[in-house]
């Protein structure tokens, strides 16, 4: 059965025919899009651990879900990356069927709670609603909906009922490289299949940039654990401080048996602009920034709290990344946190809640500037930085204007710490060990529709094949990549597989 054709059998039951005849359309466009409870601001900037974003609670979640027009061909699922049946999740909410909600949503996502909290729904599936396309009001809160199912069923489920697999024999083995998103998407579709499953991290804990780049004010690692135990109780096994590459090799793999490896090991390596100063004490990477005070327990960061009070933050860029990394900044109790960015707002990549929440909490914006040098004392320790004033040009290859230099118009600022976030490439190690792995000019590797690369037992997927991207892309790739190694090793296509 088709998507299109699944989408209209859902749609024609009869509890949504009359769902639909209880609440017509112009009563429900009438309803404004439910708000969702914060954090107060005072709360916030004081806390990593709590969680701004608070959720829905069942009734607003059934409200919001109500607003939703049950379209016979939903933009929304065209809009997701990994093809979740919004309108039918959607329906159950309505009805107060939160763990069959949940369920629709599994058939094709396996991290609900994390991509109901970090995806950009605003430009994937919300972009694509029909009260944003034709009615020009606020789209259906799908992230919202999607997070407070995923949140309901870990709340409630009965935890002895493990994860069906698949009722084959056990089929192959199978290596991941890499425990981000890309990574878990393509070890639970594949465990769910039949196969042996193993995934390499390279890091002490897994999750990734899960882990390693997203603040739990954004996303609590009790989240990730969370889904973590639910691929356990699939039977996907983990190997921490594994790196594949160095530790282990890929001859080292096929010698264990592994019939197809997935390398889904992110961009890790940090670029910089290649300005004078880079150098300097007080000038660093977003991952390095982040990491360390993402893994610090509250009395590890309550003891480092008072050395860092008081300093002049300064991050450069205006992605997500960057964002977490001067809301970490504030949180730290600097005496200013100043985004710094070579383009105005409205280019931003960051996601317009995040920024929302930014500017909430304290945050400077310093639009179309471009650092040129930092400057340091007799220490070695920045103390300033020179920023170029840019102007809006003719749009680039992404489709936002270039930024030109304003010939002279140079200022300088002081600053204490300097936060460097202007993307990411591709480590080498992993490609540099297996030969036959095609790479383009930037180290990524270089794969095919179908996420095989130039090695026929081995595909990729996520930030090691596009570049810095988002979490739901990464997850997308990963999917489509264990349906095509399995069809290839089986010679099947599953139900409810990404093609």
């Amino acid at each position: 059965m088709t998507k299109q054709e699944l989408i209209k059998e859902r749609r024609s039951q009869d509890w949504r025919t009359e769902l639909r005849k209880a609440h017509p359309n112009k009563e429900r466009i009438l309803h404004e899009r439910t708000a969702i409870s914060e954090l107060p601001i005072e709360e916030r900037i004081t806390s990593f651990h709590e969680e701004v974003a608070l959720g829905y609670t069942r009734e607003e979640a059934m409200a919001e879900a109500r607003r939703c027009l049950d379209c016979p061909t939903p933009g929304c699922v065209e809009g997701c990356p990994v093809g979740i049946h919004i309108p039918s999740f959607i329906k159950l909410i309505e009805k107060g069927e939160m763990l069959q909600a949940l369920d629709i949503i599994r058939e094709t996502s396996s991290l609900p709670a994390v991509c109901g909290r970090v995806c950009p729904q605003e430009k994937q599936c919300e972009s694509q609603c029909i009260y944003t396309v034709s009615l020009k009001k606020q789209a259906v809160s799908i992230g919202n909906l999607e997070r407070y199912v995923a949140d309901y069923e870990r709340l409630h489920r009965d935890r002895s009922v493990k994860p069906q697999r698949s009722s084959q024999p056990q089929r192959g083995r199978i290596a991941v490289v890499g425990s981000g998103p890309a990574g878990l998407s393509f070890a639970t579709d594949m465990a769910k299949w039949g196969y042996d499953v193993t995934v390499y991290e390279a890091e002490s804990q897994l999750g990734g940039v899960l882990r390693y780049g997203i603040p739990e004010f954004c996303l609590p690692n009790s989240i990730i654990e969370d889904e973590l135990e639910k691929m356990r109780d699939l039977g996907v096994h983990f190997v921490t401080d594994t790196i594949v590459g160095k530790t282990i090799t890929y001859e080292d793999l096929k010698t264990q048996g592994m019939e197809g490896i997935f390398i889904a090991t992110g961009v890790g390596v940090a670029n910089y602009m290649g300005i004078p100063g880079e150098d300097l004490k007080g000038v660093y990477t977003a991952s390095e920034y982040l990491a360390k005070y993402n893994l610090m327990s509250p009395e590890e960061l309550a003891a480092e709290l008072p050395s860092l009070r008081g300093k002049r933050v300064a991050v450069i860029g205006g992605g997500n990344t960057a964002i977490d990394a001067v809301r970490t900044a504030i949180r730290l109790d600097s005496k200013q946190a100043v985004i710094v960015y070579r383009r105005s707002e409205e280019e931003m990549p960051a996601r317009a809640e995040e920024i929302k929440h930014a500017r909430e909490e304290g945050t400077e914006f310093l639009t179309l500037h471009n650092p040129v040098e930092y400057l340091g004392d007799e220490s070695g320790r920045v103390t300033a930085m020179r920023l170029q004033r840019m102007e809006l040009g003719e749009p680039d290859e992404s489709g936002r204007r270039r930024p030109v230099a304003i010939p002279g118009d140079i200022i300088t600022m002081p600053i204490d710490e300097v936060i460097i976030c202007i993307g990411y490439s591709a480590n080498p190690l992993v490609s540099n060990s297996m030969p036959g792995l095609e790479v383009n000019k930037w180290g990524n590797i270089i794969v095919g529709d179908d996420k095989q690369t130039s090695m026929s037992d081995v595909y990729a997927g996520g930030d090691i094949v596009r570049g810095a991207a988002t979490v739901i892309l990464a997850m997308g790739d990963g999917r489509r990549a264990a349906t095509a190694m399995h069809q290839r090793l089986s010679g099947r296509i599953e139900e409810g597989a990404l093609v």
